[in-house]
């Protein structure tokens, strides 16, 4: 009986380690093959040429009142109550527009639908999360927009890339609709994440740079999305953030914790198509340091985070908590922030951080922009 005992786990563990073996070599064959949609790209009939005039197509916009997920306040942790936290004040009126990250995981399309009820229920909490730091502006606009399936960024095939420019159009037509409605001595934050990010960067080249917006513009937040410094940096028509009260400038980041593994998404990365028409290869990516407002911005210590907002279950609420994690820009243009905190179960494999790259830093996000509106109104006077 002992005997036949060892052999069935011996075959156990011959199993687990052939497994270990496939996902080695496979996996990437096998994410695929779970996400990215099986049938051809249909294209999408255009929305209305007043679509967003229609509140129902936005997650945030001014009117929304308490029900506006980008207003939401999340508090200190008990235990960071005796910390002091960062002085309110008055800030000078600021629109945001905010551009959601990828909610929609199905294969069964290219795009999600506008009226996809899980997309949605996920985009609502990525807005709750990622644009509520900026909750100090007097309006922030976050469109819903029928994004690309996660699915369209495992593949190079070309409806993949028919896919992303259907949601851009969307997103096109949400900026053009908020640019309207905000009144021209407004100064404008440009924010978003990952897929939001690649939308916010092709407005960016198409929409703003050389444009009558771009003075407007008092900061970008392009969170999440690689971007090469030599590639891509000159044709977005703003600098790197290199100090902290600075306007008019770009932020960005991705975040790892340590021990870092990035080598699919650096993979990836060097195979692609730099906004000059050149492969990005091994270019150093931007890296500016959120708790220290400066591209590379040195080491910065987790004393110097005002505050990580740590989910909750199901991700719908959490607390800031102070002196969670520090931040430091490496070589490659990473933002490593130590030993992995406990932010919940989102976190990719090689310790890739990408879901929370806003939240590890919500607090000084939100004194960082004010800063920055308070700079760019300081160079109107």
């Amino acid at each position: 009986m002992a005997r036949k005992f060892l052999y069935l786990v011996a075959a156990i563990i011959v199993l687990v380690i052939a497994a270990g073996f496939i996902m080695a070599i496979w996996w990437k064959d096998l994410t695929r093959a779970v996400f990215v949609p099986g049938e051809a790209f249909e294209v999408q009939a255009p929305l209305e040429a007043n679509a967003y005039d229609d509140p129902a197509m936005w997650l945030s916009r001014p009117g929304f009142g308490v029900n506006d997920p980008a207003r939401w306040q999340p508090a200190y942790a008990r235990d960071a109550l005796s910390l002091p936290t960062p002085a309110d004040g008055p800030v000078p009126e600021f629109a945001v527009f905010f551009v959601h990250p990828t909610s929609y995981l199905d294969r069964s399309s290219w795009n999600a639908a506008l009226d996809d009820a899980e997309s949605q229920r996920i985009a609502k909490i990525y807005v709750r999360g990622m644009a509520s730091p900026f909750n100090k502006a007097s309006e922030i606009w976050a469109p819903k927009y029928r994004q690309a399936t996660f699915g369209a960024f495992l593949t190079d095939a070309l409806d993949s890339q028919k896919a992303i420019d259907a949601a851009y159009d969307d997103v096109r037509q949400a900026f053009r609709f908020f640019v309207s409605s905000v009144d021209k001595d407004t100064p404008i934050v440009l924010a978003g994440h990952s897929q939001g990010s690649l939308h916010l960067l092709r407005l960016l080249r198409e929409e703003v740079a050389a444009s009558e917006i771009a003075p407007r513009v008092a900061a970008v937040y392009a969170v999440g999305w690689p971007i090469s410094v030599p590639h891509d940096l000159p044709a977005l028509g703003f600098p790197a953030c290199a100090a902290a009260n600075q306007s008019a400038c770009v932020m960005s980041w991705s975040s790892y914790a340590e021990p870092a593994d990035p080598s699919d998404v650096l993979e990836s990365y060097a195979a692609s198509v730099g906004f000059d028409g050149e492969k990005r290869g091994t270019s150093p990516i931007l890296c500016t340091n959120p708790l220290t407002g400066a591209v590379g911005g040195g080491a910065a210590e987790a004393e110097r985070n005002l505050g990580t907002l740590v989910p909750e279950k199901e991700f719908v609420t959490g607390t800031l908590t102070r002196g969670a994690v520090p931040a430091r820009c490496d070589d490659r243009g990473l933002l490593l922030i130590g030993d992995p905190p406990d932010m919940g179960d989102a976190v990719l494999p090689g310790n890739n951080y990408h879901v929370y790259d806003i939240p590890l830093f919500w607090a000084n996000l939100q004194a960082d922009v004010v800063a920055r509106v308070e700079a760019w109104t300081r160079t109107q006077k």
